[in-house]
């Protein structure tokens, strides 16, 4: 009996967690859907387990977008592709519920199912559900079968194929908003499945319904149409029926259509090719960095130079310039910020001359900017001018407001700054540096937030790789030696900490002659935290150091802290020791 019984268990069982109050449990089980699915084999998952999930009128959006996401890949559990369509019903269910999100699963399920059926399958069972959805009573069926046409499209035969393109002009003209956008959204995607020859008698008239649209949430999603359609047409009717909508759309009533082109125009540019750009579409940009409303200027000033770019440098120039150097005082802090984060990448579109005479002074006046962002936006992207005008230049003009900024009152901009400073430092050169930074670094040891004294180790760090052990010895060993017995103890773990990073760089010899008297000194120390930290760095520099030395200094050093009253020093100590005699052995 229990043989015959064992394979209904799993279904049983689904049906039963399926039907529990706890949404915990129902999730569950359609997570495990597949393994369900392993059990029952491929025959009785598709006449038992698909239908019953067809009829399972779950309430919870979590489980249904579970639903929807596990059917998209569960083609191998029903015996493969032959199979496929067996799996659209319960998607077909799922398109029709009211959480957008679980119709946007379940049409990317039905895409990745779509997508490997048979052409013959694709006709007899995709396109009629692909129609039954665009005649759906309740909107939400039309909104998800706009996504769907591009997939139905290509395998049907012609006379289906024109249907398929009169359905979705009906949905560009539907008197829901919700359909007429997702109609808007999916026009790209719908165009490129069309044949070139219907683009112009079918496609456009339908993009050119969306443009004149009167709700503006449709509008601006037909702007993501005209790059996409840009690019699928000939030159010639992309300039007759798209840079018009484009420069109409520049000047929309709402703002956020306006907004879309300035976040869009680098890729409208593309379509329509650099004259047109330079001719028709530069007033458009340059009316845009000018709008009135902030958002559009954060995203016209994001693209600055990109679309320096496509233009000549002249042109640039006399047209482009003017507009940044109003937005580099704009009223609105996240425009600089926008601004600040790509005006770097102009000054090799502009080249030297003109970086020098007019971005130059852009720079300097947002790096003086009272927001932190436009400051470390600016700091972040240094090196593309350095590339142009120059280490002498650059350290004339810049130096100066560098040095402000790393004292500026917030943190972050003071940790931008020395997160750049070894490329500062391999691009002017050891003299500059130590005339003019070195005396930051060390500066910021002892600064009061512990992520600054952290980055500033690390920074010595690495200004030892650059310059070498020698002028490390000369310029930051020194200094370090001073500091360690700095009143505050934070500071004198911070100093540890350098130690400890600088030691591999300076190599066995300057360590055991400069470093580790140091460190041994710092094991008397009276704070239990500097102890333990001493032991953790004396167990660091073992592989450094030569076996003798480890032997007379270190191993004494860590006895003594092996009886340290203070649990946890004692704790480290004894692992310090445990590493000298592992190195002992196996020497």
């Amino acid at each position: 009996m229990a043989m015959i019984d064992e394979p209904l268990y799993p279904i049983a069982i689904l049906i039963d967690e399926l039907k529990n109050e706890d949404i915990q449990l129902r999730l569950n089980s359609i997570r495990r859907l597949s393994t369900i699915a392993r059990a029952l084999g491929e025959e009785r998952t598709r006449k038992e387990l698909i239908p019953f999930l067809s009829e399972n009128n779950d309430d919870d959006d979590e489980v249904l977008l579970a639903m929807a996401e596990e059917l998209g890949v569960f083609i191998p559990y029903i015996g493969g592709v032959e199979y496929a369509h067996v799996l659209l019903p319960p998607l077909e269910t799922l398109c029709t519920v009211e959480e957008t999100c679980v119709r946007e699963k379940a049409v990317e399920s039905l895409c990745r199912i779509g997508t490997q059926m048979k052409e013959s399958d694709l006709v007899d069972w995709f396109v009629p559900l692909v129609k039954r959805l665009a005649a759906g009573e309740w909107f939400t069926a039309r909104v998800s079968s706009c996504g769907l046409f591009h997939i139905a499209y290509p395998s049907a035969p012609d006379p289906i194929k024109s249907e398929l393109r009169s359905i979705y002009g009906q949905l560009c003209q539907d008197d829901m908003p919700m359909v007429r956008r997702s109609a808007a959204s999916n026009l790209g995607k719908f165009a490129s499945a069309v044949e070139p020859g219907h683009l112009k008698t079918d496609i456009i008239p339908m993009f050119e319904d969306l443009t004149r649209d009167d709700q503006d949430s449709v509008r601006l999603l037909a702007v993501e149409g005209c790059a996409a359609l840009g690019k699928l047409l000939e030159s010639q009717d992309c300039i007759t029926h798209i840079l018009p909508v484009i420069i109409s759309f520049s000047q929309d009533k709402s703002w956020r259509v306006r907004y879309m082109v300035a976040n869009q125009l680098y890729e409208l540019c593309e379509a329509v090719g650099p004259e047109l750009t330079r001719t028709d579409l530069m007033p458009a940009y340059v009316r845009l960095l000018r709008d009135n409303e902030a958002e559009v200027r954060i995203a016209a000033a994001g693209k600055v130079t990109k679309f320096c770019r496509i233009l000549e440098p002249q042109l640039a120039i006399q047209h482009i310039l003017p507009c940044v150097k109003e937005l580099s005082s704009d009223s609105s802090q996240h425009v600089r910020s926008a601004l600040a984060s790509v005006i770097m990448g102009m000054a090799p579109v502009l080249g030297k001359d003109a970086t020098i005479e007019q971005l130059l002074p852009i720079f300097l006046s947002l790096l003086k900017d009272e927001f932190p962002d436009v400051r470390l936006n600016i700091i972040s992207k240094l090196d593309q001018v350095n590339q142009v005008i120059g280490v002498d230049l650059l350290s004339q003009s810049l130096l100066p407001a560098i040095v402000e900024l790393a004292e500026d009152r917030h943190w972050r901009v003071r940790l931008a700054i020395i997160e750049y400073i070894p490329l500062l430092a391999s691009q002017l050169g050891v003299g500059f540096f130590n005339e003019e930074l070195g005396t930051l670094c060390m500066q910021w040891l002892e600064d009061k937030v512990y992520s600054i004294r952290d980055a500033a180790a690390n920074n010595l760090k690495r200004l030892a790789e650059e310059f070498g052990p020698e002028w490390a010895l000369q310029h930051i060993i020194p200094q370090i030696m001073e500091k360690i017995s700095n009143p505050h103890y934070l500071h004198r773990m911070t100093i540890l900490h350098a130690i400890s990073l600088l030691a591999p760089v300076m190599g066995s010899e300057i360590t055991s002659q400069k470093l580790l008297p140091v460190i041994v000194t710092a094991s008397k120390d009276r704070v239990p935290n500097i102890k333990f930290n001493v032991a953790k760095v004396l167990q660091s520099l073992i592989p450094i150091l030569q076996q003798p030395v480890v032997e007379q200094t270190v191993r004494p050093a860590l006895v003594e802290l092996s009886e340290d009253p203070d649990v946890d020093v004692r704790y480290f100590a004894s692992q310090a020791l445990h590493a000298c005699d592992n190195v002992m052995m196996s020497a």
